[in-house]
């Protein structure tokens, strides 16, 4: 499952909304719906991300989370490392062979290593 399926999913139970329901409203198939927030489909139109905001009536703040989480949240990433250091292309090769093998402890510490890091590059 993916950041924006998980975050969909959430939407529809808090509210009461089936698949089916949601996937007519917005203009899908509950099939693709279904599809989307177990990640084996690929991040989502704009418009099909503004359809959703409008769906859940969606503001602000909630409305950009809901983009990032469409942004993060495509379940095939690849990573062109060519023209970085040997050390890059052994941490995407090390984390793309054995993501499957980490926990979700790991998986949120790794995360938050990578936003510090970045964080203090822009400072």
């Amino acid at each position: 499952m993916t950041p924006l399926g998980e975050r969909i999913r959430e939407l529809r139970r808090e509210r009461g909304v089936s698949q089916k329901d949601m996937a007519a409203a917005i203009g899908v198939s509950a099939a693709y719906l279904s599809a989307l927030e177990h990640g084996r489909r690929g991040i989502p139109t704009w418009t099909l991300i503004q359809k959703i905001i409008g769906y859940f009536n969606i503001i602000w703040d909630d409305a950009e989370d809901l983009q990032r989480l469409a942004e993060a949240s495509h379940p095939r990433v690849r990573l062109d490392t060519s023209g970085l250091t040997p050390a890059a292309t052994e941490l995407a090769n090390l984390l793309a062979e054995n993501i499957g093998r980490l926990g979700e402890d790991d998986i949120e510490r790794l995360t938050l290593s990578v936003k510090r890091a970045l964080a203090d590059r822009r400072s």
